[in-house]
């Protein structure tokens, strides 16, 4: 009776510790994915923002509806631009825009606009990057990727 018991007992301490590791390892995954859809909406904020500056007159500090991007930064549409000191061990450049889920960058060309996040962990290793793209001033002119 004593070895039956005894078995059981290492049974359930090898149950219980997969669990465990099961539980950890889920969390980890529910949070990654949690960041880049924090990120998504982020990125899709500022990209609503840059298409509202584009068909803003010039005389209220718009685009004036350019044919395109140009002398648009994370300052004209009212973000602060700076390395906040959020993300420990990764340092914003004065043209970023940093928030507690990423640093954002914005790249423009004649045609488009591209919003691109990095989030970064604990120890400043990229975690998730999106990528938004903007080809105009209506909804349908955004394009979004999750790597």
């Amino acid at each position: 009776m004593g070895q039956q018991q005894l078995l059981l007992l290492v049974l359930g301490i090898v149950i219980v510790g997969l669990a465990v590791v099961v539980g950890i390892q889920a969390f980890s995954e529910n949070q990654k994915q949690a960041n880049a859809d924090q990120m998504v909406n982020d990125a899709i904020r500022i990209a609503s923002d840059a298409q509202a500056w584009k068909l803003k007159p010039g005389a209220f500090g718009g685009g004036a509806s350019a044919t395109n991007w140009t002398g648009l930064d994370f300052g004209q549409i009212g973000y602060t631009v700076g390395d906040q000191g959020l993300h420990p061990g990764t340092d914003a450049a004065a043209d970023q825009y940093e928030n507690l889920n990423a640093v954002y960058d914005i790249a423009l060309d004649d045609e488009e606009l591209t919003i691109t996040g990095t989030s970064f962990d604990a120890a400043g290793d990229a975690l998730n990057t999106v990528v938004v793209v903007v080809d105009g001033t209506t909804p349908a002119d955004i394009a979004t990727t999750i790597n």
